[in-house]
């Protein structure tokens, strides 16, 4: 809910409203007249002048005055009456404050992760992302379900149960095999497992790493509302069923059985059965995908991983083949991360041989500054985590910073000798004003955010309200004056904001620190 819907409502909901990047310009700019010029056959500036008198009219005293700029902008000064109006406006949302009206049914597939091994920094940025995305557009208004996919079929899951079996007999794991301590902590584990069969061990293995997997997605916060097993489709029926489901799209050549995406929109055909009589993958995808279809969400949503990206257009092409609307399957690729050291690639896992586990990277920075530093860039950005600036207490790190505006407000609110009032009356200092109008982007920001698979926007939005604090914080005296009143209500407003959109990315909001 947004207290700037009246203003947004009064200039037009195709216009744009935005914030001039010169104080002198107004608080407020439009595009308004510009929009409206070519319908009325009339000059810009001729129709923004109209316009401005319309706009006084029915906005009263909430503007001051309202110039025309340029080409037929134009430029909103408003009143002290309505910054104190507004801030009071949000603080009577409440838990509502920029809560969006969305009404799509969504399911969001993320980490999917191989069972095979333990988390890793990229599953764990999929982690981060995933499970934002889906605090997001909940609270931009949707019903959200997250699932993950569990890759416990095929030749990579027997190599597994193999590789255990190896360990367990004192042996090296097959070539492609699994090497890491974890293996072999798998092979003590298992009762008899030098002496059971692999296909039987990739099971036991598998259950056994989804249960570290998830107790480590517990420890970052990350909750699954399903497992999805793709044996299961195997042991069902379900990929059988698929396949003759997809008719004549489906031909056979070579032995194999192909799926003709090349007239679906892909480069060219894709294998679904192999001449050995083996499945590939993808198989299991547009099974799993005809689940999720036939579950009657309005929409999907996967996050993958960078590997994926040739995978893309033949999934498309069978989502639509398979009676999927078009845009109802929304497949987002993950960039990598790289963690930095004193500018180098660090490398952080000694037991585990080659690659850095989720859980090695919380115990290095926390869960905090993981998911803070994992979400700052767009998922299809390679990221660089800076480990010495995450592990900092200092204002130079955002995370530490935005958590210690959230505390410092909590301890203003604490000892004040009054209570929040927004309707105390009194002069505005032009850092109030600035903290108000960024306040009231927030509403905003979550719309975009969420129409746009976009969590990491949050990320710069509350390092830009927390600095927009320290402002008035600096500039504004809040206990023992005249304008406490207000000033507690401002500051109230910016800790429940501040709150929320680190709760939305998945990072505490302390009292004291």
């Amino acid at each position: 809910m947004d207290p700037l819907a009246d203003l947004r409502a009064a200039i037009g909901e195709e216009a744009r409203l935005e914030r001039p990047k010169q104080a002198d310009f107004g608080d407020y700019s439009t595009n308004a007249a510009m929009l409206r010029a070519p319908v009325e056959r009339k000059p810009p500036r001729e129709v923004a002048a109209a316009l401005a008198e319309e706009l006084k009219a029915r906005l009263g005293d909430d503007v001051e005055r309202i110039d025309v700029a340029g080409p037929g902008f134009l430029n909103l000064f408003m009143t002290e009456q309505w910054f104190h109006r507004v801030v009071g406006a949000a603080i009577e949302l409440g838990d509502d404050f920029g809560r969006g009206s969305g009404d799509e049914r969504i399911l969001i597939e993320f980490v999917s992760a191989n069972p095979t091994g333990p988390m890793t920094v990229a599953s764990a940025r999929g982690a981060a992302i995933g499970d934002s995305l889906a605090r997001l557009l909940e609270f931009a208004g949707n019903e959200v379900d997250r699932e993950y996919y569990i890759n416990d079929y095929g030749t990579q899951v027997r190599l597994f149960g193999e590789s255990i079996r190896a360990r367990a007999r004192g042996e090296e794991p097959p070539e492609g095999g699994y090497q890491g301590e974890y293996v072999t902590e798998l092979a003590a584990e298992i009762e008899n497992a030098a002496d059971r069969d692999p296909d039987e061990l990739a099971v036991l293995g598998v259950q056994r790493m989804m249960e570290r997997v998830r107790g480590t997605l517990e420890r970052f916060r990350v909750e699954f509302d399903r497992f999805f097993s793709e044996r299961s489709m195997y042991e069902d029926g379900s990929v059988d069923r698929v396949l003759d489901q997809l008719g004549e799209h489906v031909y056979e050549h070579d032995g194999a059985r192909w799926l003709r995406t090349s007239s679906l929109g892909d480069e060219k055909d894709s294998v679904l059965i192999r001449s050995s009589g083996e499945p590939t993958y993808f198989a299991s995808d547009i099974a799993y995908h005809e689940d999720k279809r036939a579950r009657g969400y309005d929409r999907a949503i996967d996050i993958w991983g960078a590997d994926h990206h040739g995978h893309v257009k033949r999934m498309h092409a069978s989502w639509e083949a398979l009676g999927g609307k078009e845009g109802t399957l929304e497949l987002l690729i993950m960039q990598l991360v790289n963690l930095m050291e004193s500018g180098q690639r660090a490398r952080m896992s000694k037991r585990q041989g080659e690659f850095v586990t989720l859980d090695d990277l919380i115990d290095d920075i926390g869960v905090d500054a993981a998911r803070f530093f994992l979400l700052q860039r767009s998922h299809d950005t390679t990221i660089d985590l800076d480990l010495e600036l995450a592990r900092e207490q200092s204002n130079e790190n955002p995370v530490y910073y935005c958590q210690y505006a959230h505390a410092r407000i909590a301890s203003i609110l604490k000892r004040a000798g009054a209570e929040p009032d927004a309707s105390v009356s009194g002069a505005l200092h032009a850092s109030e004003e600035e903290l108000i109008k960024k306040l009231l982007e927030f509403p905003e920001e979550i719309q975009i955010a969420a129409e746009r698979r976009a969590p990491h926007r949050l990320t710069t939005y509350v390092l830009a309200l927390a600095q927009a604090f320290s402002a008035f914080y600096r500039d504004c005296k809040v206990v023992g004056t005249p304008e406490e009143g207000f000033r507690l209500a401002l500051s109230l407003q910016t800790k429940r904001v501040i709150a929320r959109s680190l709760d939305l990315l998945g990072v505490e909001a302390p009292e004291s620190m």
